[in-house]
């Protein structure tokens, strides 16, 4: 079972932020949003600088009508989607015949019943999610893909909480965007590895799962302490907040030299049973698009912001985007030694009732494909 959160007058408020939340208008997509199957809107004109797609070129387009339906966040850590849909990359690459419609979550645990609902086909997601996913449905329900995402994620405090170490994380009120998420999974890890424990098992450290952008506005209030976040909200929280940097994420990963996986691609077992042409041209277009970004870190950030302006309402601060931007690295490596210690950690964390068998999570033969015909080394 699930730990249970304690219901302080603190959780209270958030329940009540969260309500008044859900009230407000949702965000939009960048093409047709689920579930309306109409047409794909069309593809923001690129900037002069942005080049044509290159690994999806050597893809041919699937041929039949087919929709896929798309999940992400308006994140920096789901670089590719962004930036693909708004260039049209993956688009051009599935080809006339193929309609993209998509919806922006804000953490993968909804992600996950959505596509146990049949509601997606596809997603950039977190590891832990992928992972209780896999789990949960035995097997049958996803398989993951591709990397999309290494590093990206940190431990921010306030400075008026005088947490200098992990130790002083006791007594605590620590955030993170949802209960079960990757960064909820990774904090839980963290604190038992210091010889701390979580109000629910007895400790003095209350996690506080709440959604990313109310994270922002209790750490400015000093309603919490401190929060576990992705990208960019680590950084805003630096940058807008006057947070502190505790932990960067990269550092725990020893055995990985740093690398870990942030997010990557999952598809629903089906979908990549009936359309294997479809998910292999959006391999093609992924690749393509993390090779423009590694090339071309400014150009990938300005419009990376764009986008994110436009599903958020508001562009990050440059001073944001650059510094979450030197903390995570767009890929299409799988990483797949960081799964297992993420599965680990979310079995010790109490969210796992036995620890996960995971052969046969990883279906990497279209990726592989792609990397092959391109004279690029195959990932595991």
């Amino acid at each position: 079972m699930l730990p249970k959160i304690a219901r302080s007058p603190l959780f209270l408020g958030l329940a009540l932020m969260i309500l008044v939340a859900a009230c407000q208008p949702q965000v939009a997509s960048t093409a047709t949003p689920l579930p309306a199957p109409a047409a794909p809107a069309a593809p923001a004109t690129p900037a002069a600088t942005v080049a044509a797609p290159t690994a999806a070129a050597a893809v041919a387009a699937p041929a039949g009508n087919v929709v896929i339906r798309v999940a992400y966040f308006a994140n920096l850590t789901h670089s590719q989607v962004l930036i693909g849909l708004a260039r049209g990359d993956f688009q051009r690459a599935l080809g006339p015949n193929v309609t993209i419609q998509t919806a922006v979550f804000n953490a993968g645990p909804s992600v996950i019943e959505a596509l146990f609902a049949n509601q997606i086909d596809l997603a950039y997601i977190g590891p832990n999610p992928a992972i209780n996913g896999y789990v949960q449905s035995k097997g049958a329900a996803l398989r993951i893909v591709a990397g999309a995402t290494s590093g990206g994620a940190a431990l921010v405090v306030r400075p008026g909480a005088n947490i200098k170490t992990a130790a002083d994380l006791a007594g605590k009120r620590i955030a993170s965007p949802q209960l079960g998420n990757t960064q909820d999974v990774a904090l839980r890890n963290y604190i038992i590895a210091n010889g701390l424990q979580t109000k629910e098992q007895g400790g003095t450290v209350e996690v506080i799962p709440t959604d990313n952008t109310l994270i922002l506005d209790l750490f400015k209030l000093g309603q919490i302490d401190g929060a576990w976040e992705p990208e960019p909200w680590a950084s805003r929280l630096i940058v807008e907040a006057g947070g502190q940097l505790l932990v960067d994420e990269r550092t725990l990963w020893t055995a990985t030299h740093g690398d870990f996986v942030t997010a990557h691609i999952i598809v629903s077992t089906q979908f990549l049973k009936d359309h294997p042409d479809v998910v292999k041209a959006w391999l093609a277009a992924h690749v393509a698009v993390t090779q423009w970004e590694l090339a071309n870190p400014a150009d990938a950030q300005a419009l990376l912001n764009t986008e994110i302006g436009k599903l958020t309402g508001k562009k990050l601060q440059d001073a944001v985007v650059q510094q979450a931007w030197g903390r995570m690295k767009p890929t299409w490596d799988s990483i797949s030694a960081s799964l297992v210690q993420a599965a680990n950690s979310a079995f010790a964390a109490g969210f796992l009732k036995e620890k996960p068998d995971l052969d046969g999570i990883y279906d990497l033969s279209l990726l592989n494909e792609v990397l092959k015909s391109q004279g690029l080394a195959e990932v595991k």
